[in-house]
């Protein structure tokens, strides 16, 4: 069953696009993640334009990110001091974001910066995720789980002047490194179309020390605010933002994300991280071989308008 994307200007299959959002909401519900950093390169190999791939994916993490934000928001799980200031910040970077979107977009460099960034980027994270999932799962099996720092404990960051006191997570820190997080954060998930949220938590936890018992919902309210403002900024300046694209993604990813979750119980964590990071490589060497190996079809064609013509 093919339907029409407008934006996109392409038809697909309707099971397809919610057969990928299960898949992606299942692969959520697993390891806990919003999964925009997987689902944007999907469609980006699947034939979906690159700059609408980005922009109608944060459409579809901020619809995953409601449901769970104002489940905290109840229980008392968020900072919302705390995550005031990494919206602004956020807030900031999502202008930059957009803006540095559209300059790429004109200059016609935007593709290939999206795919440097995911290369980058997951290439990077991958690692990182691996070598300490691997060495996780050595410790084990040899003495056990090492001693963790607990939340509360100073490092330099907290040290920096603008100190503000967060009651919710009983710590007395400068903002400057607060809002310096939100506004990386806020950069790269309008340029990649990624909440951010697998970044923001380590973040959060190990440079700032924000208590547990706080971190997840505190993340979850700044990639709904971050996310909601992105995508109406791409919705304005790039008229990007497929909504059906993102409705069906939505349909497939709520579903999916129960099973995952149910999956997920059945495994240990350093087992989650290890092949969450052999996922992030193996989309890491997609896009490496994109950049490498000769297109099959080395020119595409375009209609432009009077305006661009000109």
């Amino acid at each position: 069953m093919l339907i029409y994307l407008p934006i996109a200007e392409i038809s697909v299959n309707l099971f397809f696009l919610v057969g990928i959002g299960a898949a992606i909401g299942f692969l959520s519900g697993l390891f806990g993640v919003g999964g925009g950093f997987l689902l944007t390169p999907l469609l980006i190999f699947s034939g979906v334009p690159a700059p609408v791939a980005v922009a109608s994916v944060t459409g579809q993490v901020v619809a995953s990110s409601t449901s769970g934000a104002l489940s905290y928001l109840r229980r008392g799980g968020i900072d919302l001091q705390l995550a005031g200031f990494l919206v602004l910040g956020g807030f900031g970077g999502a202008f930059i974001g957009v803006w540095i979107f559209d300059l790429l977009r004109t200059l016609g460099q935007l593709d290939l910066a999206i795919s440097f960034g995911y290369l980058i980027f997951l290439g990077s994270i991958g690692t990182l995720m691996l070598i300490e999932a691997v060495r996780s799962l050595i410790r084990s099996r040899k003495s056990g789980p090492p001693p963790r720092r607990m939340p509360g404990q100073h490092n330099w960051a907290h040290g920096l002047p603008l100190r503000v006191r967060f009651k919710r997570s009983k710590l007395y820190i400068s903002v400057i490194p607060v809002i310096g997080i939100g506004f990386f954060i806020g950069i790269v998930g309008s340029l990649l179309g990624i909440g951010g949220g697998f970044i923001l938590v380590p973040a959060l936890v190990y440079l700032l020390r924000i208590p547990g018992s706080v971190v997840i919902g505190t993340s979850l309210l700044h990639v709904l605010a971050v996310m909601a403002a992105t995508c109406v900024l791409h919705a304005v300046q790039s008229q990007s933002v497929d909504m059906l694209l993102a409705f069906c993604l939505m349909v497939g990813s709520v579903a999916g994300a129960q099973f995952g979750a149910s999956a997920g119980q059945y495994l240990r964590g350093d087992q989650l991280r290890a092949l969450l990071a052999i996922i992030v490589l193996g989309v890491a060497i997609r896009f490496a071989l994109t950049l490498l190996l000769a297109p099959a079809d080395p020119y595409s064609m375009a209609t432009l308008g009077f305006g661009e013509a000109l």
